[in-house]
C-alpha cells in the first residue's frame, strides 16, 4: 500500500526540515569518490563497495557508511558537489523548501576553515541547474514567486520550478564550548547568506548538554532559531533540560519517559519525525510502535523528515507514504500534514505565505472528490 501511495506523495509539495548534508549523499557519487580514492591507493574498494550498493543496510553498515562519507567528503569541491546534488534530489521529490543542516568542518591540511567549508556548501547551492534554488531572503512579490501549476491531474502533478533552500549550522557534541561558540558566530556572520539557525547533533552518548548551553543561549539572544537532537537515547536529566530550554524545534524525541512525554506535549515544541531513521538506528522497535501515532493523535506539532536519506535509503515522499500507510492517514490528512509543516520553518511570514500558496495551488489536483477538504474547487476540464 505504501508503494502505491508513494507516487501521490511525490506529487505533494513538501518541506524538509531535518536532513543532514553528508547523510543525503547519492550512492552513485559515494561510489565514484570511493573508486577515485581506490585508484590512488587510499582505500580498498572491495572493503566498501558492497555497503555502498546495498539498500537495506544494517545499523553497523550504516555506521560504516557514515565513516566512509566522513573520509571522502574532505575538500571544498566535493562538498560543493554534494550540496548541489542533494538540493537537486530533494527538488526531484517536490520539496519546495529545504533546511539542510551540516557541521562546519576544519581541514588544516588543505586550508579548510569552518568558514570556507560553509562557503563551499553555499557554492553548491549556487551551482544547482535542474531547478531554481533560492537561498537568499526573498525580496520580490509573492505572486512572482509562485510557480505555475500544470493542470494535468495527479499522475504527473504540479511541476515546481523553485526550491527555497536554507542552511542550519550544527554544533557537534564532540566539540568544546570554544568550537560551539565559533559555529554560532559563523551563523551570525552568514545569516544574510542563507544561514537561518543552529542545530545540536552528533553522537548522543558523547558530550554534556551543559557544555553547549552558553553557546545556544547566546545564539537565541542574537535571534537565531534553534533545533536540538533530543532523546535519541535515554538521558532523563539532559532531556528535561532540553525541554526546559524550549527550542524552536526538537529532532527525534524517541526515548522519553512518561513525565518527559507529558512535558513535551504541554510545551507544543514541534517535533521533526524521522520514521525510517528511527527504526534503522534502533531508537524504536518498529514503525508500528513509533511515537508518531501518539503525537499525531494528540495533535502535537509534527514535521515528517528524512534525517539521512542517502544512508537510510529513503526519500521524503516515502516517509509520507509510510506514515499514510502505517497510521491509516487519508490523502487529505497527509496534505494537511505537509501544509502544516510550513508553520515551523525558520523563515519570515512572507515566505511562509508563499509556500502555503504553492501547496494550495496543488490541492485540487491531488485530492480526490469527496475527501474531507474544504474550499477545494474541481479543476477545469
Amino acid at each position: 500500500m505504501a508503494e502505491e501511495l508513494e507516487e501521490w506523495c511525490r506529487c505533494l509539495p513538501k518541506v524538509e526540515l531535518h536532513a543532514h548534508l553528508n547523510g543525503s549523499i547519492r550512492d552513485a557519487t559515494l561510489l565514484e569518490l570511493a573508486r577515485e580514492r581506490s585508484k590512488k591507493g587510499q582505500l580498498v574498494l572491495s572493503d566498501v563497495e558492497d555497503v555502498i550498493l546495498k539498500d537495506d543496510r544494517s545499523l553497523q553498515e550504516c555506521f560504516k557508511l557514515f565513516d566512509l562519507i566522513h573520509v571522502l567528503t574532505t575538500d571544498h569541491g566535493t562538498i560543493s558537489r554534494v550540496a548541489k546534488e542533494v538540493i537537486e534530489d530533494f527538488a526531484a521529490e517536490n520539496v519546495i523548501y529545504l533546511e539542510l543542516r551540516t557541521t562546519p568542518k576544519k581541514n588544516e591540511a588543505i586550508g579548510m576553515s569552518k568558514r570556507s567549508y560553509v562557503e563551499a556548501v553555499l557554492a553548491g547551492f549556487k551551482a544547482v541547474e535542474t531547478v531554481e534554488a533560492i537561498f537568499l531572503p526573498i525580496d520580490g512579490s509573492i505572486q512572482h514567486l509562485v510557480p505555475p501549476v500544470q493542470q494535468n491531474g495527479p499522475a504527473k502533478g504540479p511541476r515546481m520550478c523553485q526550491i527555497f533552500v536554507r542552511l542550519l549550522l550544527s554544533i557537534d557534541r564532540r566539540e568544546n564550548l570554544g568550537g560551539a561558540m565559533e559555529t554560532v558566530q559563523l551563523a551570525l556572520d552568514m545569516r544574510n547568506s542563507g544561514v537561518v539557525g543552529i542545530d545540536l547533533s552528533g553522537n548522543p552518548i558523547v558530550g554534556d548538554w551543559q557544555t553547549f548551553l552558553p553557546a545556544l543561549t547566546w545564539a537565541r539572544n542574537q535571534g537565531l532559531p534553534i533545533t536540538l537532537h533530543c532523546g535519541e537515547v535515554p538521558n532523563r536529566q539532559e532531556i528535561q533540560c532540553m525541554l526546559d530550554f524550549h527550542p524552536e524545534r526538537l529532532g527525534h524525541v524517541c526515548c522519553l519517559d512518561d513525565l518527559e512525554w507529558k512535558t513535551l506535549k504541554a510545551s507544543d515544541i514541534p517535533v521533526e519525525v524521522c520514521l525510517t531513521s528511527n527504526v534503522r538506528t534502533e531508537c524504536v522497535t518498529s514503525i508500528a510502535d513509533h511515537h508518531f501515532a501518539d503525537l499525531y493523535q494528540e495533535k502535537h506539532p509534527l514535521i515528517l523528515c528524512t534525517d539521512d536519506p542517502g544512508v537510510f535509503s529513503t526519500t521524503i515522499s516515502w516517509e509520507y507514504a509510510l506514515a499514510g500507510s502505517c497510521f491509516e492517514l487519508t490523502k487529505a490528512e497527509l496534505f494537511q500534514l505537509a501544509k502544516g509543516a510550513v508553520k515551523f520553518i525558520f523563515a519570515d511570514d512572507k515566505l511562509k505565505q508563499t509556500l502555503r500558496l504553492i501547496i494550495d495551488a496543488a490541492e485540487c489536483d491531488l485530492l480526490i472528490p469527496n475527501e474531507d477538504v474544504e474550499n477545494c474547487l474541481a479543476p477545469e476540464k
